[in-house]
Order: C-alpha cells, then structure tokens, then sequence
C-alpha cells in the first residue's frame, strides 16, 4: 500500500505564523494602546496643573497646589499644613472621580 505520507503538503511560513500575528495585534490594541493612551493624558494632566487646583494623590491625600517646583508639588492639606509630593504621584483618575463626587453632592439638596 502507497503511504499518502509523503504526498502531504508542508505548512508555509505564513500560515504557521498567522496566530502568532493575530495574538500580537490583539495584544496591541486592547493592552499597550489603551495604556499609552493613559499615560499621554495623565502626562497632559500634570502639565496644565495649576496653583490652586484641587487634587488627589495616588494614596489617597487631597490637597490644593500650593507651589510647583519642577516635580515637586507642594500641597495645602489644612490651613498651614503643607506636603511635598512628587508630580508623579497625583493621579488624573482620582482627582477627576473626586470632582465628580463634589459635584454630586453640591447638586444633591439636603434632606
């Protein structure tokens, strides 16, 4: 009996790196491009952070700018009680779902 073994085409090069391709691209676009894009507006946040502006850290202390001293930030947590943090730790996220919740709760009439 003749094997049909031999009469077997072999897999092309593109074919066997197709899922390979696709996983890479799934990868791409809902892991490292939403990430970037995170990174790009917290970046933009912290560049137009003003004197004044309420904030909140990444552990939870907020504050308003008092100075900006390159990366440093010195923050008014109570009147005259100040704390030096690093740009790098106020979050974007949290100030902005700590504005929503103030705005919220202005809007909310009391019972």
């Amino acid at each position: 009996m003749i094997s049909l073994y031999f009469l077997q085409a072999t897999p092309s090069l593109l074919g066997s790196l197709w899922p390979l391709l696709l996983m890479f691209v799934v990868i791409f676009f809902f892991f490292i491009r939403p990430q970037a894009k995170k990174q790009k507006e917290q970046v933009k946040f912290l560049e137009s952070m003003d004197k004044g502006e309420e904030v909140v850290t990444a552990s939870g202390l907020i504050g308003r700018v008092n100075k900006i001293d390159g990366s440093i930030v010195t923050l008014a947590i109570a009147e005259k009680t100040f704390v030096r943090v690093t740009k790098g730790s106020i979050s974007k996220e949290m100030t902005e779902a700590y504005r929503k919740s103030e705005i919220s709760a202005t809007d909310t009439p009391a019972s």
